[in-house]
C-alpha cells in the first residue's frame, strides 16, 4: 500500500522551483499567489536563502512546492491509499485528501506561517537535534535542565529534535551528552517550534481555522499530534490547533503505518528529509521521493516493478507502467467531453479533450486514448482522472 508524506519547514532551498516552472502543475503558484495575494512564484525561483528560510516565507513556498509535485504525480494516475505531513506537511496532507480545499489551505498556511513568525519574534527560541539517545532519556535531560525547552520532534529511531529558550536547551544538550548522546547541536531556526512558546500563534491560527470547512477525507490522514489516522473532518480543528504546542510524533506515524500494512513511503515536496527517516524507522519499506519532474518517471518505473506479491503470483490492485498516464481535470465542474475524446484516438501534447465547465482539459501527454474516464455531464472535482493514455 502507498502513503504520500509531504515535508515541512526546513525542507526548501533557493530556485526549488526552477525545474517546475514549465510544467502544467505550475499553474497552481498563480492561484496560491492570487489567495494570499503574495508573489509565490519569486519565492520559489529568486528568493535567497536567507529570506527564504524566515518561516512566514519557507512555510508558504514548501506547501505550494508540495501541492505543485502533487498535481504532477496525480495526471500520472498514481495514488496514495493515505496520507501524512510533518508539521506543516499536515496541511498539504490533508488538502492531497480532499479534506482542506486548496484556497483554504494556502489561507492557513499564510496565517501560520505569519502567527508563528510574530511569536518567534516576540519570545526568543531555537531548535536543536539529538541523535543517538533513547526517546526516555531526552526528555530526562530537558526535565533535568529546569527551564523553558522540551522534545519538539520524535523523528525517528535516535533521533529526537528539541526546542526552548537558547540558554535552557543548551543546558539540556549538555545533558543528553553526558547521558550518551552522540551529538546534540542546534540548528538554525528562528523559533520554539511545537513548545508551549508558540501559544500566541496558536490562538491566532485558531481563528483562522474556526473560519475553513473541513470535508470528509477521500483518504485517511495521520495527524503529528497522536500518531493516529482521522476520517471525522470534526476532528481536524482542534488537531491543527494543538499541533503548535504539541510534539510532532513522526516516528510514531511512520511506525503506525508501517502496522497498518503500508509498505510504500512516497515523499512529495522539496528535498529527501522524510524519505531519510522513514529509511531509520521502517527498514522494509520502499522509499521513493519526488521533487523535481524527472522523479515522475523514477515513481512509475518503482511502482510497476516486481514485487513480492508478484513473485507469489498474487495481484493487488492495479498495476502501473511507465508508458501509461492520466489527463486530470484542471478545476471542479461539469465535464463536457471534445466530440474526439474517445477510446482509441491518437492525440498530442496540449489536445483538448473537453471542458469542465469553461476550463479547458488539456493533455500533458501525446499518445492513445485507452479509456475515458468521464461521462458527458459528470460533475467532475480537481484533479480528477478524465482520460488514461498510452503515451507514445
Amino acid at each position: 500500500m502507498i502513503v504520500f508524506t509531504y515535508p515541512g519547514q526546513g525542507s526548501q532551498k533557493p530556485g526549488m522551483g526552477e525545474a517546475w516552472a514549465d510544467h502544467p502543475s505550475w499553474e497552481l503558484v498563480q492561484e496560491a499567489s492570487d489567495v494570499a495575494d503574495r508573489d509565490i512564484a519569486a519565492l520559489l525561483l529568486h528568493t535567497d536563502a536567507e529570506e527564504l528560510t524566515q518561516t512566514r516565507n519557507a512555510q508558504l513556498a514548501t506547501f505550494v512546492t508540495s501541492m505543485v509535485v502533487l498535481d504532477a504525480v496525480s495526471r500520472t494516475g498514481t495514488e496514495a491509499v493515505a496520507h501524512a505531513g510533518h508539521s506543516l506537511g499536515e496541511y498539504s496532507a490533508l488538502t492531497a485528501a480532499g479534506a482542506l480545499d486548496f484556497a483554504d489551505a494556502v489561507t492557513l498556511v499564510n496565517e501560520r506561517g505569519d502567527a508563528m513568525q510574530s511569536a518567534a519574534d516576540d519570545q526568543e527560541g531555537t531548535m536543536a537535534a539529538v541523535l543517538g539517545l533513547e526517546d526516555d532519556q531526552v526528555d530526562i535531560a530537558c526535565q533535568r535542565a529546569a527551564g523553558d525547552v522540551w522534545i519538539a520532534n520524535y523523528n525517528a529511531p535516535g533521533q529526537v529534535v528539541i526546542a526552548g529558550v537558547p540558554e535552557d536547551l543548551d543546558r539540556a544538550c549538555v545533558i543528553a551528552k553526558e547521558l550518551g548522546a552522540k551529538r546534540a547541536m542546534r540548528f538554525p531556526v528562528g523559533g520554539a517550534f511545537h513548545t508551549p512558546l508558540m501559544a500566541p500563534a496558536r490562538d491566532r491560527l485558531r481563528k483562522a481555522i474556526d473560519q475553513v470547512e473541513f470535508r470528509s477525507p477521500e483518504q485517511p490522514v495521520y495527524a503529528n499530534v497522536d500518531a493516529t489516522a482521522h476520517a471525522d473532518p470534526s476532528d481536524w480543528a482542534g488537531l491543527l490547533g494543538a499541533q503548535l504546542c504539541s510534539p510532532v510524533r513522526w516516528r510514531q506515524t511512520l511506525r503506525g503505518l508501517e502496522d497498518d500494512g503500508f509498505t510504500t513511503f512516497v515523499e512529495l515536496g522539496p528535498g529527501t528529509i522524510l524519505t531519510g527517516l522513514v529509511k531509520r524507522a521502517v527498514k522494509t519499506a520502499e522509499r521513493i521521493s519526488v521533487s523535481t519532474p524527472d522523479d515522475l518517471d523514477g515513481l512509475l518505473e518503482a511502482l510497476s516493478g516486481p514485487t513480492a506479491s508478484d513473485a507469489a503470483g498474487i495481484l493487488e490492485g492495479e498495476h502501473l507502467f511507465a508508458i501509461e498516464r492520466m489527463v486530470v481535470s484542471p478545476g471542479a465542474g461539469i465535464f463536457t467531453p471534445a466530440s474526439d475524446c474517445s477510446d482509441g484516438e491518437v492525440i498530442e501534447v496540449g489536445h483538448v479533450l473537453g471542458m469542465v465547465g469553461t476550463m479547458e482539459v488539456r493533455s500533458s501527454f501525446a499518445g492513445e486514448i485507452k479509456g475515458v474516464l468521464a461521462y458527458e455531464g459528470e460533475r467532475v472535482t480537481s484533479r480528477q482522472p478524465i482520460a488514461w493514455l498510452r503515451t507514445r
